[in-house]
């Protein structure tokens, strides 16, 4: 038999060309498809860590945007975050946050809750303006009310957060479920602000003796967190009379912690001077400024404000203070406490780089002893008791003229507030005179700085439980 004749591979192809058309016309446009499909379901960001799906939007960038409203004591703020696949914070105009607080709080409202609702209404239009509209239904929005409204007993704090929830329901564009407005335990405020604080600084995913503690002084409570060993949190004192647990464990980047978080509520700043103002029962008070005569309202009650005759008397003060902390708190049954018999966590390589936050930033500013342009400061307790002894060796016409950036409203009780902060160091935390701690208001992400607040830890748990 004579062996067939083999076409050239060129003349194979000419033959051929209408079967290979009909074959790769289709698969070319399915493949054309999947590729302008957008990414959805989970995917690996190379550590392991799995990451949810996000929606692309327009310009390639997959990113997802959360609204957390911080409804504190002395004031209601909005933060607005953007994040990219890898949760990492994304521009928002020329700030990594959009950041705008305004005056008073909801507790302020407590007699009509529809008022409380309405007074977030310019800050939901600002926080809804930068998200893109097509991503507003995607977004999620959260309101925590803080230490205010927890003060304020549940009956009056629910009937606020109602409106609250009947306010986004109605005025909104953005994606909102009814639990997701709540009065946040102090425990829950504490472990959200030390997740700020420590993703800031890209400490998560390290041991926990990487992490740094935070001390945040709110104006109705304060709190106090920070990373402790296996041992240590099995050694927490159980906590009587059905209140949360000393120790809150986090599964963050592959990593497990041990989060000993305590708040103290009544603690706050404003509301230790209530605290302070009923402890001091000599004729006028040692921590007021000298040549003022008023009262001090602070959730609902009302204590005389006056200033004794010879004037405000640091000495006198520093004992007020420390009676109204309960230092010396006879229930105390654990090892080590901090003050009103609460277990201190056992103490630790997570507590030794303390960043303390909130009011301790501000008095420090207006006291003169740090630089209100800057946003993080290294200082000392120490630093506290020199401005509490200069404070309260004025009157407070000589206050006025030394501390201008001090509010009119809360000159009075300047030297009371250096006082209760370092007191609340010391003897209330048990710091060491001349321990560094640091300073902060804003912490640096970048080349950008981020409010060292509570929302973002928020923020991170909103957008990736979505």
């Amino acid at each position: 038999m004579k062996r067939a004749r083999q076409d050239p591979l060129p003349e194979k192809i000419r033959r051929l060309r209408g079967v290979i058309m009909v074959i790769c016309i289709p698969i070319l446009l399915v493949s054309f498809v999947f590729f302008l499909m957008p990414r959805s379901g989970f995917s690996a960001d190379g550590s392991g860590n799995l990451l949810i799906g996000r929606k692309t939007v327009p310009g390639g960038e997959s990113v997802k945007y959360a609204v957390i409203f911080d409804a504190g004591s002395s004031g209601s703020r909005v933060h607005v975050f953007c994040f990219d696949k890898n949760l990492h914070i994304q521009p928002i105009g020329k700030e990594l946050e959009l950041f705008v607080q305004k005056k008073p709080g909801l507790s302020s409202y407590a007699k009509n809750p529809d008022d409380a609702a309405n007074s977030l209404l310019s800050l939901l239009k600002e926080a809804e303006a930068v998200i893109p509209s097509e991503l507003r239904k995607l977004t999620p929005v959260k309101v925590g009310a803080t230490a205010g409204l927890r003060a304020l007993g549940a009956e009056t704090s629910e009937k606020i957060l109602q409106a609250v929830k009947d306010f986004l329901h109605e005025k909104s564009s953005l994606k909102f479920k009814p639990e997701w407005v709540s009065v946040l335990d102090g425990t829950q405020e504490g472990a959200f602000q030390w997740v700020t604080i420590n993703y800031l600084l890209g400490k998560l995913g390290k041991t926990y003796a990487d992490t740094v503690g935070v001390v945040d002084l709110g104006g109705g409570s304060v709190q106090m967190a920070y990373a402790i060993s296996e041992s240590d949190a099995a050694k927490a004192p159980t906590i009587k009379n059905g209140e949360d647990t000393y120790v809150k464990i986090l599964f963050l980047k592959g990593v497990k912690y041990y989060l000993y978080v305590h708040s103290y509520l009544r603690y706050g700043l404003l509301a230790a001077r209530a605290e302070i103002l009923k402890v001091d029962d000599r004729s006028g008070n040692s921590c007021i400024l000298g040549g003022y005569h008023g009262s001090y309202k602070y959730n609902g009650e009302v204590n005389d404000a006056s200033s004794s005759p010879s004037g405000s008397n640091y000495n006198q003060c520093r004992e007020a203070a420390v009676k109204a902390l309960k230092v010396d708190q006879p229930t105390c049954t654990h090892m080590k406490c901090t003050f009103g018999g609460v277990w201190n966590g056992g103490g630790g390589d997570g507590q030794k780089k303390l960043f303390v936050a909130s009011f301790f930033f501000d008095r420090a500013a207006e006291a003169g002893f740090v630089d209100p342009k800057l946003s993080v400061a290294k200082v000392n307790p120490s630093d506290f008791e020199d401005a509490a002894k200069r404070a309260c060796g004025l009157n407070l016409e000589e206050a006025g003229k030394t501390y201008p950036k001090v509010e009119e409203d809360n000159l009075p009780y300047l030297c009371m507030d250096l006082v209760y902060q370092y007191t609340l160091l010391i003897d209330g935390f048990g710091l060491d005179q001349l321990q560094e701690i640091t300073l902060v208001k804003q912490v640096p992400y970048g080349e950008r700085f981020v409010e060292a607040a509570w929302p973002l830890g928020s923020a991170l748990e909103a957008v990736s439980s979505e």
